[in-house]
């Protein structure tokens, strides 16, 4: 299992709603979050086998930033 974590602009609880039917379209993710707190509106993600490219795509064709953030 990895985490991936993504810096995004996610920024209320309506966004979460709207982006999820997008991120449930990508096999292989188990558990996702988004710390709404944090100032980088933080995504993580429990993947097996998730390409971290592939999330970024999918949520920017949803209509919003997101970028992994490196170790």
């Amino acid at each position: 299992m990895n985490i991936l974590v993504f810096r995004t602009n996610i920024r209320h609880k309506r966004h979460i709603n709207l982006v999820t039917p997008h991120l449930d379209t990508i096999a292989g993710i188990r558990k996702w979050n988004v710390d709404l707190q944090d100032k980088d509106r933080i995504l993580r993600i429990e993947a097996l086998d998730v390409i971290p490219l592939t999330i970024e795509r999918v949520l920017e064709q949803a209509g919003y930033y997101c970028k992994e953030l490196e170790d």
